[in-house]
Formats: C-alpha cells, sequence, structure tokens
C-alpha cells in the first residue's frame, strides 16, 4: 500500500493497549446494557474499504451503520478540499454513531513527498528526505502531519514505513524508505509514530516483516524475500522491535512471501502473525497491506484471501478495490465464520483489540 498519488489472548473484558508509550486503560469492549455482537458484526470490524468518489453514498451508509465495515481509506481521488474532507469524515462517523456502532478508523496513506493522500498536509519531504532529519525533527515532522489529518477527521495514517531497503529495491528508488541504515530506520520510524501519537492519530509501521530487499512492487508482483531468518533478525525485524517496544498500536502485513519463515504468503500465514506476536510480543492491532494486489498476484479470489488472513490471526483486512468487491468478500468471510470456519475466540479478540484503539484514537 501506499503509490504515489498519481493513481487512486484479549478477551472482551478489561482490554488494555499500548499506544506509543502511554498506556490506556479501557473498559469493556462492550458495555453491559448492549447485548453482544453477532458474528457478522465482529467481521464487520475487521473490514477497512475504499470507497468510490467525494461523498459516501447511501449504500455506503447503510453498511456502516449495520456493522459491516470497521474502517474506510481514503485515496487522492476521495480527496478535493479540506472542507469536502471534513464533511465526508463526519457523514461516515455519523452514520456510525446513530447506529450506536464503534467509531470508524479512517485511514489514509501519509507518508510524505509523493505519497500523501491530502496534497495541503505535510510531510512535504519524501520519507527518505525526512531520514535524513534528527528524530525530534521527524517527530516534529509527524506532529504536524498528525494535527493536519485529526482536523479532517482521518485518525489513522498507515506509515511510517519501518522497511530497510537493499540498494535498487523499489523502495528506495520510490524514496519511501528512510534510511538504509538499520539503526537510523529503527530510530525515525519510533520518532514518527510518537509524532502521530502525540496529534491522536494512530500509526500503522509498514510493512511487516520487511519489504525493504523486494525489487518489485508487492502490490503487483508475487513477491518471495530470499532472505535468511538470520538475515531478517539482524537486519529488517530491528526497526520494528523498535515501534513494538515504544508501543506502535498497528502493524501492516506485507503481501511478500518469506521462504525461510513460511511457505505462505505473510497475509495468510499463522507463523509470522506468531513471529510478530510470540516472538516481538505485539499486543496491538495487526492491518493486512492491500490484499486485492495478494488476490491478484496469488490467483485467488478476494474473498478466499480476505477469509485465509483472517483465519491467519490478522485483525483488520485492508481491501482497496471496489464497493462492491469488499462487499461480497465480506459476505463471504461472515458466512465462513459463522459456520465456524473463524475461531469464536479469536473472532473475539480480534473485536476487542480494534474496538479498544478506536475508543483511544475515535
Amino acid at each position: 500500500m501506499g503509490q504515489p498519488n498519481t493513481a487512486p489472548s484479549t478477551r472482551l473484558g478489561v482490554v488494555v493497549v499500548l499506544v506509543l508509550g502511554l498506556w490506556s486503560s479501557i473498559g469493556a469492549a462492550v458495555p453491559a446494557a448492549l447485548a453482544p455482537p453477532t458474528v457478522r458484526e465482529l467481521v464487520g470490524q475487521r473490514f477497512v474499504i475504499a470507497m468510490n468518489g467525494t461523498s459516501p453514498s447511501p449504500a455506503l451508509l447503510g453498511r456502516v451503520r449495520r456493522g459491516e465495515i470497521g474502517g474506510v481509506i481514503l485515496f487522492g481521488s476521495n480527496i478535493e478540499n479540506r472542507a469536502q474532507l471534513r464533511r465526508l469524515t463526519a457523514a461516515l462517523q455519523e452514520a456510525a454513531r446513530d447506529a450506536g456502532r464503534p467509531p470508524l478508523m479512517i485511514a489514509t496513506d501519509q507518508e510524505g513527498g509523493r505519497v500523501r493522500r491530502l496534497p495541503w498536509a505535510g510531510p512535504v519531504p519524501s520519507t527518505t528526505a525526512l531520514g535524513r532529519l534528527s528524530p525530534r525533527a521527524i517527530r516534529g515532522q509527524a506532529l504536524a502531519t498528525g494535527k493536519a489529518l485529526r482536523l479532517s477527521g482521518v485518525n489513522v495514517d498507515l506509515g511510517p514505513v519501518a522497511d530497510v531497503p537493499a540498494a535498487g529495491s523499489f523502495m528506495a528508488l520510490e524514496e519511501r524508505t528512510f534510511s538504509a541504515d538499520t539503526a537510523t530506520v529503527a530510530g525515525a520510524t519510533v520518532a514518527f509514530a510518537k509524532g502521530l501519537a502525540g496529534a491522536h492519530v494512530a500509526a500503522a509501521v509498514k510493512h511487516f516483516p520487511g519489504i525493504g530487499r523486494a525489487m518489485r512492487n508487492t502490490d503487483l508482483t508475487a513477491v518471495g524475500i530470499g532472505a535468511t531468518r538470520a538475515e531478517l533478525s539482524g537486519t529488517d525485524l530491528v526497526p520494528f522491535r523498535a515501534a513494538i517496544d515504544a508501543g506502535a498500536p498497528i502493524v501492516m502485513i506485507s503481501n511478500a512471501t518469506y521462504p525461510a519463515l513460511d511457505s505462505k504468503p505473510a497475509p495468510w500465514s499463522p507463523k509470522i502473525q506468531s513471529l510478530l506476536r510470540v516472538e516481538l510480543g505485539f499486543q496491538g492491532i495487526t492491518i493486512s497491506d492491500a490484499l486485492d494486489g495478494a488476490a491478484a498476484t496469488r490467483g485467488r479470489q478476494l474473498g478466499s484471501v480476505a477469509t485465509l488472513a483472517a483465519q491467519a490471526g490478522v485483525d483488520l483486512l485492508l481491501l482497496t478495490g471496489s464497493e462492491g468487491s469488499s462487499a461480497a468478500a465480506f459476505e463471504r468471510v461472515a458466512t465462513r465464520a459463522e459456520r465456524g470456519g473463524i475461531s469464536p475466540a479469536a473472532l473475539r479478540a480480534s473485536y476487542g483489540r480494534i474496538v479498544a484503539l478506536k475508543r483511544v484514537v475515535g
């Protein structure tokens, strides 16, 4: 996710979320006075979808009211100016609020440079240019960015990029990485995420366990990362460890495959989820990279890929295609869940994590 703007075991009791160094104690994810969520509602909170146009359609608002959507991702094609964006995000949140749903996660890619969906907001320098600044300066840039996002109703930034680039990698060529130096990437990633947190915007650190070695775009090609386990641990995972230790609330899972870890692509690999949660101790929310790309490059239907990712334990399923394709994928995942194909305990755990963070940034 994040092309240049030229194209469009947690219980539901008490959930504690670490948001960039600050523990926020959150009450029950479902108030005692309300009925427990249905399976469809549990699944719905996991879907972050793209929308058509610059104002939400009645069909989209209906899906929000029914609890079939937990978030919306905005691209340049959805954004005209500040006033229009505020109206758009307010309409989405009003639909959720009036129906008694949790607030929506409204996300966008605001990395810096050419990957900026809000053209009036920063960071104006590319991620590579930011990496030459001090951590304090990076944090200041991200704080200003977060404030601009927040004023427009955006509460999740799909960034920063924590990938450590190899020479000639597509991420390096697009200037979407902080540095080729692992320690610099780690420090910059933490600084950027903390800056966003200062504006009450959740950072999604990406793309775990790292796509800095990829020579081709992982949204467009089925990419295998041939690094050994030792190479991944010694380089690629270092910035993610730093971000997790600092309390990053969201980690994005890449679309690549890592043979040293698993033969399955990362979005539907339980082993990669275990690496993140068990070995690195991550307690926050996971989000997939755009599953439309994973489906297309693997010759699978979107609903199948979304189901596999949900079964693997990915909390938020990011779908960036048409509203129709995301609606069909939701129905497939919901049906599978209703038939017991996704563990009820896992559904409740994801729901609890998601709603808890929403109470912090919603």
